[in-house]
C-alpha cells in the first residue's frame, strides 16, 4: 500500500507578500519578519538594507550595455518591489528618466506584445464595454482609494504612432515619472489602456499581437465609450485626476474641451506640453523685457502638441489685455501643407481657429507646389516665437533661423521634436547661426555649446519638469477641475527655478532635482486651485501639506 503523503506546496510557490511588488521587501526582511510572515529559509541569509539593495540593483542596472535592456532590468524590479525600484530611480532620475520613459520606452512598445512579461494596467475592451466596470473592480479599490488614473488608447505614441494595446506601458511608464518626481503614491494610482482597435497594419498581421484584431473604432461608438470610461472612473473614483496620454490630434482636442469642465480631467499632450513651453516663454520675456501681448508666434508642426501650445501663449495674450480675435491674429500655424489658410479643405478643428484668411497672404511668395512655406511666413510674420514640433529633421535650417533673427533682436526658438533624429534643429548649429541672439530651448536634452566665448546653456522644455507637481497640486487642492490659471501658475513656477538673465543661461531648471521642483509646482498650483474656487480641501500650511503628501521610497510600517 502506497503511503499517503500530505500535499505541500512546492518550493517555487512563493508566499504573497513576496509576490506582492507593494509588500515585498526582498533581502531586507528582518529574522522576526521572516519567521512571522512563514519566509524562513526561502530569503539569502543576510538582512540588507534599503540602501544596499539599492546599491546593489544600481550596479545591476549599469552592467547592461543597451538602454532597451535597462528598461527590462527596471521593469522587472517595479513588479517585484516597487519601493526598491523607486529608490534606485529617484536617486538616479536624471540618468534614468530617459530609460523608463521617453525615448527607450517607445522602443519597448514596439515590442511589447512579443516580449510580453506581466502587465500593470486594466485593459479597457471597446468590443466589450460591458465589462468596464467589472475591470475596475476587480483591483479592490474604494472611491477615497485612487489619486490618480493615466488613460491611453496609443493612437499617437511619442511620434512613433499607433502602437494599440501595444501602447499599454505609457501609462504605466507616465505614473512611474508622478511617483519618482513628485511623490504620487503608487499604490493610489492606476494605469489604463483604452482597446479600440489598431490601424496598425505591422500589429494586425502580427501572430503575438495580443489586441483587438480589428481597425480602429471611430465616431459615435468611440464617442461613446470616452463617455462611459469617464462617467465610470468618475464614479468609481470620484477624487481621482483623469490623464489622457497619447490620444490621436483631433480626439485628443476634442474630448479635453467637451468633458474639461465636467470631468477632472488633464491631457499633457495639449496642456502639459503647452505649459512647459509657456514655461520657456515666460523665461525669455524676462531677457527681452516684453509682454505676451507684445509676442508674434509661428508654429511648425500642427498637430495636437503645436496647437495645445498655440492655445496657451494666445490665452495669455489675452491675459495680457488683447482679445480673442486679435490674440488669434498674432499666431500662424504652418504644417505639411504650408501655412494653414482658411480656404484649405479639409482642416482640422484644431487648426481651423487659427487660419489665416486667404486674401491676407495673398500677396506671399509660393513654391512651385503652391504651399507658402516656413521661411516665407516668418520675413511676412517677423515673429518673436518660433516652436517645433514638426519631427522634420533639420527643418529649421541656417537660412530659416537667419530670417528669425532678421526680423527681431532676440527671438525665442523652441525646436521640440524628439529624439535627435527628428529635432528640427540642433542648438550646436542654431547658436552661431543666430550669433548667439536666439534664447533656445529643446525637446531633448543636449550638451552646452560655446559660441565667440560663451557657454550656452540649453534647457530641456521636459513636461517632467511639470505635470508631476502639477498633479500633485490637484491631489493636495481636491480641485474640482483643472483651470488654465493653475496650468499658468505650474509654468510660472517652472520659470521661477532659473535666472535667465545672464550671458548663456538656460530658460529652464535642470531635472537633476525633480522633487524638489516638483513641490514647489504643486504649492503654486495649489493656492491657485484655491483662488479660483476649485479646491476642495485648505491647508493652514500648504507647504508642510505638500511635503506631507509626497510618497518616499522607504519601507515603511508592517510589510504583512
Amino acid at each position: 500500500m502506497k503511503s499517503r503523503r500530505k500535499p505541500r506546496r512546492p518550493v517555487s510557490e512563493k508566499p504573497h507578500v513576496l509576490t506582492d511588488p507593494l509588500t515585498n521587501r526582498g533581502t531586507a526582511f528582518t529574522r522576526e519578519e521572516r519567521a512571522r510572515m512563514g519566509l524562513t529559509g526561502r530569503l539569502p541569509s543576510r538582512v540588507e538594507t534599503l540602501e544596499e539593495q539599492a546599491a546593489r540593483s544600481y550596479a545591476q542596472l549599469s552592467s547592461y550595455a543597451t538602454d532597451l535592456e535597462k528598461y527590462i532590468f527596471l521593469d522587472q524590479l517595479h513588479d517585484r518591489n516597487e519601493v526598491l525600484y523607486y529608490k534606485v530611480i529617484s536617486e538616479h532620475l536624471e540618468e534614468l528618466l530617459s530609460v523608463v520613459y521617453d525615448p527607450t520606452i517607445g522602443e519597448a512598445i514596439k515590442k511589447w506584445s512579443l516580449d510580453y512579461r506581466i502587465s500593470r494596467a486594466v485593459y479597457l475592451s471597446i468590443d466589450h464595454p460591458e465589462d468596464m466596470r467589472a475591470s475596475f473592480e476587480t483591483l479592490g479599490l474604494g472611491p477615497d482609494d485612487v489619486d490618480l488614473i493615466v488613460v491611453s488608447d496609443a493612437q499617437e505614441i511619442l511620434g512613433i504612432g499607433d502602437w494599440g494595446v501595444n501602447g499599454s506601458d505609457i501609462a504605466v511608464g507616465k505614473l512611474a515619472i508622478y511617483t519618482a518626481a513628485a511623490g504620487i503614491d503608487p499604490a493610489r494610482v492606476i494605469a489604463v489602456n483604452l482597446d479600440v482597435g489598431t490601424d496598425n497594419e505591422e500589429l494586425l498581421n502580427s501572430p503575438a499581437y495580443l489586441g483587438n484584431r480589428h481597425a480602429r473604432i471611430t465616431g459615435e461608438a468611440y464617442d461613446a465609450f470616452i463617455a462611459q470610461y469617464l462617467a465610470t472612473a468618475s464614479d468609481l473614483y470620484p477624487n481621482a485626476l483623469l490623464h489622457f496620454e497619447d490620444f490621436g490630434p483631433g480626439n485628443a482636442r476634442r474630448i479635453l474641451e467637451k468633458y474639461r469642465d465636467s470631468y477632472r480631467i488633464f491631457n499633457d499632450d495639449m496642456q502639459g506640453t503647452g505649459a512647459i513651453v509657456m514655461s520657456s516663454v515666460v523665461s525669455g520675456l524676462k531677457v527681452t523685457k516684453e509682454s505676451f501681448a507684445e509676442q508674434r508666434l509661428v508654429v511648425f508642426g500642427a498637430g495636437t502638441a503645436g496647437t495645445g501650445m498655440a492655445d496657451q501663449i494666445s490665452a495669455a495674450m489675452r491675459r495680457d489685455g488683447l482679445t480673442d480675435e486679435e490674440s488669434k491674429a498674432r499666431v500662424w500655424l504652418v504644417d505639411r501643407d504650408g501655412l494653414v489658410t482658411d480656404d484649405m479643405s479639409g482642416l482640422p478643428d484644431y487648426q481651423q481657429a487659427y487660419a489665416r484668411p486667404a486674401a491676407e497672404v495673398a500677396g506671399y511668395a509660393r513654391g512651385a507646389d503652391g504651399k507658402i512655406d516656413l521661411r516665407t511666413v516668418i520675413e511676412e510674420a517677423r515673429p518673436t516665437i518660433l516652436i517645433g514640433t514638426s519631427t522634420a529633421h533639420n527643418a529649421f535650417t541656417k537660412e530659416v533661423v537667419e530670417a528669425l533673427c532678421a526680423g527681431v533682436e532676440r527671438p525665442i526658438l523652441l525646436p521640440l521634436s524628439n529624439p535627435t533624429e527628428r529635432i528640427e534643429v540642433m542648438p550646436a548649429d542654431a547658436v552661431p547661426w543666430s550669433k548667439g541672439k536666439a534664447l533656445i530651448a529643446t525637446g531633448i536634452p543636449v550638451d552646452p555649446v560655446t559660441y565667440a566665448g560663451t557657454v550656452y546653456h540649453i534647457g530641456q522644455a521636459n513636461n517632467a519638469l511639470l505635470y508631476p507637481g502639477l498633479g500633485l497640486g490637484i491631489v493636495v487642492s481636491g480641485a474640482s477641475r483643472v483651470t488654465d490659471g493653475m496650468l499658468l501658475a505650474a509654468a510660472e513656477a517652472v520659470a521661477v527655478q532659473v535666472d535667465p538673465s545672464g550671458p548663456g543661461a538656460s530658460l529652464l531648471p535642470p531635472v537633476d532635482d525633480l522633487r524638489a521642483s516638483s513641490a514647489t509646482v504643486a504649492i503654486a498650483v495649489a493656492k491657485q486651485a484655491m483662488a479660483d474656487g476649485v479646491a476642495t480641501k485648505k491647508y493652514d500650511n500648504l507647504v508642510q501639506a505638500v511635503q506631507d503628501a509626497m510618497w518616499q521610497p522607504v519601507y515603511q510600517g508592517d510589510p504583512a
